[in-house]
């Protein structure tokens, strides 16, 4: 498991190397391309789940959009991209439910380098399967 200063880490040279560019292919891209191996929990036509190759937590999975179309991080949402928006976090509660979550988890978007994101294509973290803490950390 990587710890907290793992991720800032990785989102310093994330960052520092260009890769919120969207038109750098990432590691998202060639998952949803079935390039590289992932344990995927749901696809449609917009969105896929998978699971974290480094879960934070009992369940942790990621919802991303499979097409990004400018959407490298949340702050570069545009009114274009409300309902993908909104599917993304459907997808979550379709999977959390599959999942067995009943009794809680969270949803989260790291956004730029201070947000600690290090894949520059937007994804929705969704963590539980066991008590979480308050506040998640800083």
């Amino acid at each position: 498991m990587a710890t907290p200063h793992d991720e800032v880490l990785a989102a310093q040279e994330a960052h520092l190397r260009g890769l919120d560019d969207a038109d750098e292919r990432t590691i998202f891209d060639k998952i949803v391309a079935k390039e590289i191996p992932a344990t995927i929990l749901y696809e449609d036509a917009l969105a896929m789940a998978f699971r974290d190759v480094n879960p934070q937590a009992k369940t942790h999975f990621l919802v991303i959009p499979k097409i990004r179309a400018g959407l490298t991080r949340l702050s570069k949402a545009t009114e274009e991209h409300k309902t993908l928006l909104g599917h993304l976090m459907y997808t979550a509660s379709v999977v959390a439910k599959q999942e067995n979550l009943d009794a809680g988890y969270r949803c989260v978007i790291n956004d730029g380098v201070e947000g600690c994101q290090s894949v520059y294509h937007l994804h929705v973290h969704v963590i539980g399967g066991q008590q979480l803490s308050w506040p998640p950390g800083v």
